[in-house]
């Protein structure tokens, strides 16, 4: 297999520059050149949403970082020239690999709720939800923790300082650089969004329109924020000036953020859900994401019946009970394990696993009803960004970062250039309270002070006797049927083919509402009338959804190879 690479995972040289001027040409330079495709085999890799992120990430490997510093530079890069998706603002969950010892840990840096909230604020005097309350304004916005996971991830897991880690998302900020017609698309769609918010209109619009392609968006308040972060490390962000200002912002525009909620924020350090489907090893991220013991449910199930290529309509239909019942368990069980207890050990038993997937009918789909009254599962957004890094020494990073919805509560602090995130849509406000998405929640994800909302986000690795698979999403809920369907086309196929692996056409289904949500393309006549034969109601979604980033890691010849999502530019936000 010869070394894959877009516009969004291929290695150039970084831009060194001392002018202004000559920096800004050299960017525009290097945006023409990225489909320049055939390098020599290489040993790292790394995929990204963004060319400029990809481009930080391998500058740091040259610079002697290994894999977790090249994480941490993509990570700042992406929180610069993807502000929609991710940033300082937000958080997200970090799954790592270090070769030497084979040690392997999820970073959770989701964000918090803060210690003043009361359910009760999201409620009039009528006991009605207040509209929006939990998607913008001071309301919507949880602790972050982005900027404490790179601190986290450099000092404990990097070769380089902080400092060196961050100086490209530095310049990407303070120069500023050419938003892509993405980027132009999305502002757009939330352009009334972003002339109402607070601060958001005069950093991200361009005179309070739109800006089109091409057009140079510079953050010099988030340059000086990161600057800041490189030189104190983590109380760089949540002590001093930088705290005081996030929490006045949020407070004003009605939040009831407190010092101490800034300064008391920690990354937890967990250990990943770990499990074997058909003699492969694969590992994911633990709660408080839901993703990777959705992945084990359904892989668990799926091993039950006759292996067979995700695309086959046969398989197709057990890959939906699978996730039918594995979302089931969702919503009945799971939530931050730290606030309540969750029967992990029960949900990933063989047996317990083996007497779900015993009630699959591979002949008829079964009703969601049937499998019980309990309340839906909710869906946070797909507002979401994810990247993917393997060095020389086999070091290995699956981090999947979010603000939640597209440019999240609309709040940039102060002069601080941070946009904040709207994470406290991702807790359920009741049983019969729907979020953005009009999913419902269980009472496990219900809203505490100081708890992680429940999240979809499946960072994952996958090893076999071939080498090692690296991959991750965005998509809301849809992120764990993306990851797994992947990850069987990966096992399933008898060569490595990462384009093929991306370019499939997916399905989803979540238990509730009960249907197979299907892409607009790929699905011919016979697939669809063989899925409705067999019960199922299919809803073909108006565009593509998802914008996977995976790495791979040959085993016999040590060569890498990365791959971007073909739907990347032009996908479905939910």
């Amino acid at each position: 297999m010869g070394v894959l690479a877009n516009v969004r995972s291929i290695s150039v040289p970084w831009l060194r520059v001392a002018r202004h001027a000559l920096f800004r040409a050299a960017l525009a330079l290097a945006a023409c050149c990225w489909a320049s495709v055939i390098l020599a085999q290489q040993t790292a890799a790394i995929a990204t949403a963004h060319p400029l992120a990809t481009a930080a990430g391998y500058e740091i490997l040259k610079r002697g970082g290994n894999a977790f510093d090249a994480g941490v530079a993509v990570a700042a890069a992406l929180a610069v020239v993807e502000p929609y998706s991710s940033g300082l603002g937000g958080g997200g969950f970090w799954l790592l690999h270090r070769a030497d010892d084979g040690h392997q840990v999820m970073v959770d840096a989701r964000e918090t709720a803060p210690a003043g909230v009361r359910r009760e604020h999201y409620f009039d005097r009528d006991g009605k939800p207040i509209p929006g309350a939990t998607r913008q304004g001071g309301l919507a916005a949880a602790i972050p923790g982005a900027p404490a996971a790179l601190a986290h991830v450099a000092t404990r897991y990097g070769a380089l300082p902080l400092s060196v880690s961050l100086a490209p998302a530095i310049q990407y900020a303070r120069a500023g650089f050419k938003i892509d017609p993405r980027y132009a698309r999305i502002a757009r769609l939330r352009e009334r969004f972003l002339q109402k918010g607070t601060g958001t209109a005069r950093i991200f619009l361009d005179g309070m329109q739109a800006p089109q392609p091409g057009y140079v968006l510079r953050q010099p308040e988030l340059a000086a924020t990161l600057e800041r972060l490189a030189r104190e490390g983590a109380s760089g962000f949540y002590s001093g000036r930088v705290g005081r200002a996030l929490a006045a912002a949020v407070n004003e525009a009605g939040g009831v953020w407190q010092h101490s909620d800034l300064e008391s924020y920690r990354v937890v350090e967990r250990a990943p859900i770990r499990f074997t489907y058909r003699g492969a090893t694969i590992t994911a991220a633990a709660l408080p994401s839901a993703g990777g013991i959705a992945l084990a449910q359904s892989l668990g199930m799926l091993e039950r019946f006759p292996s067979a290529s995700p695309g086959n309509p046969g398989h197709a239909h057990l890959v939906v009970e699978a996730l039918r019942r594995a979302f089931q368990d969702r919503a009945r069980y799971l939530g931050d394990s730290d606030f309540k207890p969750v029967p992990v050990t029960k949900l990933l038993d063989r047996r317990y696993i083996a007497r779900r997937a015993a009630t699959i009918d591979p002949g008829a789909a079964t009703k969601s009803d049937a499998l019980g009254d309990e309340q839906p599962v909710r869906s946070e957004s797909g507002n979401t960004t994810h990247f993917s890094v393997i060095d020389e020494a086999g070091n290995r990073v699956a981090a999947t970062l979010t603000i939640n919805l597209l440019f999240g509560a609309g709040i940039v602090a102060g002069d601080t250039g941070v946009l904040l995130n709207n994470e406290m849509d991702d807790f359920s406000l009741g049983d019969d309270v729907p979020n953005a998405y009009r999913l419902r929640g269980g009472r496990a994800n219900g809203i505490e002070p100081g708890k992680r909302p429940l999240s979809s986000m499946t960072p994952a690795f996958v090893e076999d006797e071939r080498g090692v698979l690296i991959l991750g999403s965005p998509g809301g809920s849809r992120t764990v049927s993306q990851v797994l369907l992947a990850i069987l086309q990966y096992l399933h196929a008898s060569r490595v083919d990462l384009p093929r692996l991306l370019a499939l056409p997916r399905f989803h289904h979540q238990y509730w509402p009960d249907r197979v949500e299907i892409e607009p393309e790929g699905f011919t006549p016979a697939w669809r009338a063989a899925l409705a034969a067999k019960g199922h109601t299919l809803e073909t979604v108006n565009r593509k959804w998802g914008n996977m980033q995976v790495v791979f890691k040959s085993k016999q010849t040590g060569a890498a190879h990365a791959a971007s999502d073909p739907r990347g530019a032009d996908v479905a936000w939910y």
